[in-house]
């Protein structure tokens, strides 16, 4: 029996067989010995950013065990590419308390920080924070810090978004946060006049502010005028003078609460409501003037009042005003028709 030797193209085949099955096996052992290394860079944080965290204050860093992965510990948020620590939040914990260590500061690749709801939490809020070069979101609410609100943070560049509110911040309304868009500062002890350049450096962008339930005194800034704001509450303080120039046709201003002010200025005439407005509450002022017509054509307006003012002249009627009632337009100069007393001929 003679058994043929094979063919060329046979022996082609057989060895791109054979090349094929070594390369397999090459790649698998690779992916087997690459992987704890892969393990390492997505699951454990950065050396510097976990030492700066195991020196924190006991309350903060109870929970964590050194010899644990710290991308794993409870409040830390890390970039699983990197291996920095780029989030740091604690929500309604109790147990959280002291103060916030300067050197917080040493999370030099922190993006967001959100302590809420931590009555334990005390003192001031440090300098340092400004140092945090890549925050884009910082919310310390709901805290029993006290203290000056850190001209610090207007040096974060990349901040869009800063929340302070209900704490016990006293002190001025720094200049320096003129550039941050998102501003929230309400239900403070915040005091004197609101910076004359307070977001001058906002031009182009949709500003959100509230300084609302604060001590704040004096005229609002002028340049208020040519921010394109979108949200704006400054109810609740002691602010004076003409607010008029917040309003005008083709502004994106949707929200406004000016009530429980002293601003003093004529509602008609000038004042021309914003087509997006859903929310307008100017209750509680030394406003005079009668109600512009125009009202009745902004849309989407769900919350209208103008009660406690000096306003005078009939109420405007149709279309989305047969949504408010007497309490958004009593105890007025000489307001009347329909919700109110018909007017005198």
């Amino acid at each position: 029996h003679i058994t043929s030797k094979p063919h060329s193209a046979d022996r082609m085949r057989m060895h791109s067989h054979a090349l094929f099955v070594l390369l397999l096996c090459s790649l698998l052992v690779g992916a087997a010995t690459a992987e704890p290394s892969r393990e390492l860079t997505y699951k454990d944080c950065h050396p510097d950013d976990k030492a700066v965290l195991l020196a924190f204050p006991d309350s903060w860093s109870s929970s964590w065990a050194p010899d644990t992965l710290c991308c794993d510990w409870f409040a830390v948020a890390c970039d699983r590419s990197t291996g920095r620590v780029v989030g740091f939040s604690v929500f309604q914990d109790p147990s959280f308390t002291g103060t916030i260590p300067s050197t917080i500061a040493g999370l030099t690749h922190l993006e967001d920080l959100f302590l809420h709801h931590l009555p334990g939490l005390s003192g001031p809020i440090p300098p340092a924070i400004g140092k945090l070069a890549n925050l884009s979101r910082l919310e310390i609410s709901w805290t029993g810090v006290s203290g000056p609100v850190p001209s610090s943070l207007g040096k974060l560049k990349k901040l869009t978004q800063l929340d302070l509110s209900f704490n016990s911040l006293s002190g001025a309304i720094p200049v320096s946060l003129r550039t941050i868009p998102g501003i929230t500062l309400s239900r403070n002890r915040l005091s004197g006049a609101i910076p004359q350049m307070f977001l001058s450096e906002s031009a182009g962008q949709d500003v959100y502010l509230d300084v609302s339930h604060n001590n704040l005194t004096g005229a609002i800034p002028a340049a208020f005028a040519a921010v394109n704001f979108t949200h704006l509450d400054l109810s609740r303080n002691g602010l004076t003078g003409d607010a008029s120039g917040l309003f005008g046709r083709g502004k994106e201003l949707q929200y406004i609460d000016l009530s429980r002010n002293a601003f003093d200025f004529d509602l008609s005439g000038v004042v021309v409501l914003p087509e997006k407005l859903f929310h307008l509450d100017l209750s509680h002022n030394a406003i005079h003037g009668s109600i512009p017509a125009q009202v009745v054509d902004v849309a989407n307006l769900l919350a209208f009042n103008v009660s406690y003012n000096r306003l005078c002249g009939p109420v405007p009627t149709g279309r989305n005003m047969a949504r408010f009632d007497l309490y958004n337009f009593q105890h007025n100069k000489c307001l009347c028709g329909a919700p109110l007393p018909p007017c005198k001929k």
